[in-house]
């Protein structure tokens, strides 16, 4: 009995080792190349960590500056920030902090360039639309209309459509086009939620022009069959 269990045992460690000369190399690195992904995969994330903590303390510093309205040293820091850590939410939201921080003192041209970067660079979509939108507003403010046109035109998300078109509209104004600012209006006011406040400035402006939105204009239309 001894020895038939030895045969049979036998027989099994000559089948395993003949499965593991055929496949032993595949599976062995089949097992580094799983290893090696996972162990990539948690060095990203502590990179992700570590760089997202940096930033963090950095935008600290960058925060009490611009609050204390240091616009050179906001921008010091926000120069610093995006060059080390371009690819962080805490870069793009300096960004747009060190351009109204750098407006509000005169430093028109550096609040340009804040927002280009992160109309340009920002790591998330609704910052390069808020980035464009703002940029778009200085360069009409520097009388730039043709490079305003051309940030408009780079917004291309659908939740900023109502906006662009407003920014528009003021554009074409400036440009001494009324029908087409009207018909930029018109359509701001249309794509724009009856519940935002914003919308109300959008009817002050068609005002102006002596357009009334949509819906004022048919409340004003008599019904049928309503008395003379």
């Amino acid at each position: 009995m001894a020895s038939h269990l030895d045969l049979e045992e036998q027989e099994q460690l000559d089948q395993l080792k003949s499965f593991w000369k055929r496949w032993g190399n595949l599976i062995t690195w089949s097992i580094t190349v799983v290893l090696a992904v996972f162990a990539a995969w948690n060095g990203w994330n502590w990179w992700q960590r570590d760089q997202a903590t940096k930033a963090a303390a950095m935008y600290d510093e960058f925060d009490r500056a611009a609050q204390a309205s240091e616009a050179d040293k906001a921008g010091q820091v926000f120069a610093d920030l995006k060059e080390r850590y371009p690819s962080t939410s805490y870069a793009a939201q300096a960004a747009l902090m060190a351009a109204k921080v750098q407006f509000d003192k005169g430093q028109a041209d550096k609040a340009r360039a804040s927002l280009a970067w992160a109309a340009d660079h920002a790591a998330e979509d609704e910052y390069r639309q808020i980035a464009r939108l703002r940029l778009a507003a200085l360069q009409m403010d520097a009388k730039q209309y043709d490079e305003a046109g051309k940030t408009l035109d780079k917004i291309n998300s659908v939740e900023f459509a109502a906006l662009q078109a407003d920014r528009r509209g003021d554009l074409l104004i400036l440009q001494s086009k009324p029908e087409l600012a009207r018909a930029e209006y018109q359509k701001a006011w249309a794509a724009m939620s009856d519940k935002q406040d914003y919308r109300r400035l959008i009817e002050a402006k068609l005002a102006t022009l002596g357009v009334a939105p949509p819906d004022a204009a048919a409340s004003a239309v008599p019904a049928k069959g309503a008395s003379k």
